[in-house]
């Protein structure tokens, strides 16, 4: 692809390295902000670079956050003893947008993939084992996607709390098998909560 401007070639070069975006559709991205007024682009680049000066994680949940605490945790009428474990802000997102899920999350970053040369080590699970230690959680939820890489994650953490006074359940498998938690739609991720099973029985069913 020739470009008549460098300033454009870079602009389109950094827009393609974003998931999903090719260099075409990149090009056509770039074109539309050129045409927009210089306020509204500048307000783009803004809200960009403040996202990445100024968002920190919650120390507590490990959500992203613009506090040290999130609003999640720091809202009282939420059941500090019931904790989903997710694997993002995208689920948290999800499960929020059902409306029936009135406790706390605890956000992995991710899930043990050894293809991807992700472990346990890379995850938020040991400050998960620690909440679970302290004995305040009645009950974690396990709402990973269902995929093989969502149920090694989960049967790792069982592993890791067996032993302690903690009730375990999974989200019901409204959710296909191999689906990724945030396209469920809401109803089926809503009811797929509220009906969850022990953790152990889903061992046996698989």
């Amino acid at each position: 692809m020739d470009f008549s401007s460098k300033l454009l070639e870079n602009a389109v070069y950094e827009m393609s390295q974003l998931p999903g975006i090719g260099k075409r559709t990149a090009l056509r991205l770039v074109l539309h902000l050129l045409k927009q007024p210089e306020r509204q682009t500048s307000e783009l680049a803004n809200a960009l670079q403040q996202l990445r000066e100024r968002i920190i994680f919650c120390k507590n949940c490990h959500n992203i956050s613009d506090t040290e605490v999130c609003e999640i945790c720091a809202n009282p009428k939420r059941d500090a003893s019931l904790v989903c474990v997710v694997e993002d802000i995208r689920d948290v997102m999800a499960i929020e947008n059902t409306g029936q899920y009135r406790g706390l999350y605890h956000v992995l970053g991710g899930k043990i993939s050894p293809m991807e040369g992700i472990g346990p080590q890379d995850l938020n699970i040991t400050s998960l084992v620690e909440k679970v230690r302290e004995g305040e959680i009645i009950e974690l939820i396990f709402a990973l996607s269902s995929t093989m890489e969502g149920d090694t994650t989960n049967f790792y953490i069982f592993k890791q709390i067996e032993g302690l006074e903690v009730r375990t359940s999974t989200i019901a498998r409204g959710i296909a098998v191999g689906d990724e938690l945030e396209f469920a739609d809401e109803v089926t991720l809503g009811r797929s909560i509220l009906n969850r099973v022990p953790f152990e029985g889903s061992l046996k069913s698989n």
